[in-house]
């Protein structure tokens, strides 16, 4: 072989690869995209880069299947559903109590289901990773917690932080689907 044959096959190997690795890049971005929905957009505007944001995705994701997610038993998924009407029931009188009560429910099935519940981020990750369609509720959700204690939530922006919750907690309790999900 001549030493321009061995050249022109060198580049075309190169040529090939990097055109795989751009088929490759654009795959991921658009499965990420799609699972991930508006989480997806408001990643890559919090870090400021695509690629940045995609790799935050990614670990997000590479985490949530480290872990030993359970469904729950019926026995408990009852319970919880009977605690959430206790928590509902609430609101009229006290809406503060009954929306604290309800973050305190949604982290307690997330840690029997088998989630990390160490801090409002670590769980925001998660919920972002298994259900990005409610993750921006639950943050807005938390958030309003925080401008309670402040001073600066309304009844109704605690009303809506009891959607935002109810809607992770019909999630998480329905866990027949994600385990679905999961193993497809």
């Amino acid at each position: 072989m001549q030493t321009l044959e061995i050249v022109m096959i060198v580049v075309a190997v190169a040529v090939l690869a990097g055109l795989g690795w751009v088929y490759y890049q654009h795959q991921r971005s658009r499965r990420l995209r799609t699972h991930f929905g508006p989480e997806y957009e408001r990643t890559v505007y919090e870090a400021g880069s695509r690629r940045r944001a995609e790799s935050i995705l990614a670990e997000r994701e590479a985490h949530l299947k480290k872990l030993e997610i359970r469904p729950l038993a019926s026995s408990e998924r009852d319970r919880f559903e009977t605690e959430w009407k206790l928590c509902q029931s609430h609101f009229v009188n006290d809406p503060a109590r009954a929306v604290r009560e309800a973050d305190s429910l949604v982290t307690e099935i997330m840690r029997t289901r088998g989630y990390p519940t160490g801090d409002t981020d670590e769980r925001s990750g998660n919920i972002s990773a298994a259900y990005p369609n409610v993750a921006r509720s639950y943050r807005e959700a938390c958030e309003t917690l925080v401008h309670y204690d402040q001073g600066n939530a309304s009844t109704e922006d605690l009303r809506r932080a009891m959607i935002s919750y109810r809607e992770l907690f019909d999630e998480l309790l329905g866990a027949e689907r994600e385990e679905l999900q999961r193993a497809s």
